[in-house]
């Protein structure tokens, strides 16, 4: 059973789309308006709230030698160097700095499920957003920042690297990327993370986790790598109005179903459903150790960051 099958269906109340395609310098167009919008909205958030935060929840590797200087009372006595010491008749110790630099990878999922949102944003664009704020983050700490798009396949790898014009590419390549796959595979993305990053990175993986199964790839990714889950919902996956009958049509596997959405028992038992579901993915995440932020699509995405953020500064 999926996390929550509920999510995959199609827009209730969403006007449908036209039949024919917009032309192409005019798709080219409204991908560059998204783009700039969301680098302007991250970018002011990332200055304000984020960058600081980003930089006390994710330590560098390890320490590195930068120089020696004569000692002073209260210096770590365990931090002398004894050969400059000896050398120049007086105590020298030694100052290390912080190794900084990070490998930071987003795995975001690009399933037809993600097309659902019922306030107004669809959970695919959510990821988007979130996929930013986390990317220009990154880049302000002068990390490498690499994109993995996944569905029921590997859809695109985009190596780690550093710059702007990068975050442009990444962003541009989530919000444009028509996926081949519906599906959602989230053994595929923690094996091929595994695999073809040799280093230990922070991998942040956006979904809304409607997949089963992918418990020993989740082990051995964490293992190696600092993972967190970003599981983002919509309300009304475990909320439903009393709309009458509703005709539905499951994304990914093209399922359709006939429900009565003006039973109370209905609603009541899919609301237990998916609250089950998404304790029992809950449960698993932070057993093996994994960190989880919820996401919710029609309330702040900034909050919900910052506080695990915050929880992390303190566990370090």
């Amino acid at each position: 059973m999926t996390f929550a099958p509920i999510a995959k269906f199609k827009e209730w109340f969403a006007p449908p789309l036209p039949a024919s395609a917009p032309a192409e310098n005019a798709a080219s167009s409204d991908l560059l308006k998204k783009v700039k919008a969301i680098q302007i909205k991250t970018n002011h958030l990332v200055d304000d709230f984020m960058t600081g935060e980003y930089h006390s929840a994710f330590k560098g590797l390890g320490m590195e030698f930068s120089q020696v200087r004569e000692y002073t009372p209260g210096d770590d006595v365990r931090l002398i160097d004894w050969n400059v010491t000896a050398r120049m008749n007086q105590p020298f110790i030694k100052e290390f700095i912080e190794e900084r630099e990070l490998t930071v990878t987003l795995l975001v999922d690009v399933s037809a499920s993600g097309n659902f949102g019922s306030g107004g944003r669809s959970k695919s664009e959510i990821a988007a957003e979130i996929a930013s704020l986390l990317a220009f983050s990154a880049i302000k700490n002068n990390d490498k920042v690499g994109l993995m798009v996944f569905s029921d396949r590997i859809e695109r790898y985009i190596p780690p690297k550093k710059g702007k014009a990068h975050i442009w590419n990444i962003i541009r390549s989530i919000l444009e990327f028509d996926p081949k796959g519906k599906g959602t595979d989230l053994t595929l993305p923690l094996e091929y993370l595994t695999k073809i990053q040799k280093r230990k990175s922070i991998a942040f993986l956006i979904s809304d986790f409607q997949d089963a199964g992918y418990e020993k790839s989740l082990k051995l990714a964490n293992q190696k790598h600092d993972l967190v889950a970003i599981c983002i919902r919509d309300q009304r996956e475990y909320h439903w109005p009393d709309v009458g009958m509703l005709y539905l049509e499951d994304k990914e596997s093209g399922e359709k179903h006939l429900i009565n959405s003006g039973s109370e028992s209905f609603r009541m038992e899919l609301k237990k459903i998916s609250e089950q579901q998404h304790a029992k993915f809950l449960k698993l995440f932070r057993s093996m150790g994994v960190g989880v932020i919820d996401i919710d699509t029609q309330r702040s995405l900034t909050q919900p960051i910052i506080r695990f953020f915050k929880q992390r500064e303190r566990r370090n």
